[in-house]
């Protein structure tokens, strides 16, 4: 089950550095402690239940790619089911962030983002809003320049991955 939804989430603007755009509206979003796994068999089932229920899909469970790269079409949310990662967020001139189990990291389209250590049982669950569509781009002059124009054109998602119709982070991103 989700955490109290009174705890605010962390919320960071990153810049564009020239190669990773980010997004200049709305703010990277981290729920701490989002969803209680502790003693739950099965951590990866409870963060798909949670993310469905509130309306995100396309489910996947992996790791979180070693290099730069972001979506320039569509937001992403990343679970930490199990284990720990040390994520770039924001492009080369971002922020490192540690991310534990239970932790939601909710990514605006344009937010770089690049794994540079984890734990070996390391698992996260992706999932992404109802709008939007999947793409890869790389932190490259020609993917920058082609995604200025796409990530304004984003919108916002129906609902926060982790609260539903009520949760913070459409208040956050102006919803």
């Amino acid at each position: 089950m989700p955490t109290n939804q009174a705890t605010e989430p962390e919320a960071i603007l990153f810049a564009d550095d020239g190669f990773v755009p980010n997004n200049s509206r709305l703010p990277f979003v981290i729920f701490r402690g989002a969803i209680d796994l502790i003693g739950v068999v099965d951590p990866e089932e409870a963060i798909e239940k949670m993310f469905r229920r509130n309306g995100w899909g396309d489910l996947w469970r992996n790791g979180i790619y070693p290099y730069v790269h972001y979506h320039s079409m569509i937001h992403e949310g990343l679970g930490i089911a199990r284990g720990r990662a040390r994520v770039r967020f924001g492009g080369s001139k971002g922020q490192e962030i540690e991310l534990t189990q239970g932790d939601v990291a909710v990514l605006p389209a344009g937010t770089g983002h690049q794994c540079l250590s984890h734990t070996h049982d390391l698992v996260v669950i992706g999932a992404y809003p109802r709008t939007g569509r999947y793409d890869l781009c790389r932190d490259s002059k020609a993917d920058h320049d082609k995604a200025l124009l796409s990530i304004p054109q984003v919108p916002p998602p129906d609902t926060d991955p982790v609260f539903g119709k009520t949760g913070p982070l459409l208040r956050l991103w102006g919803n």
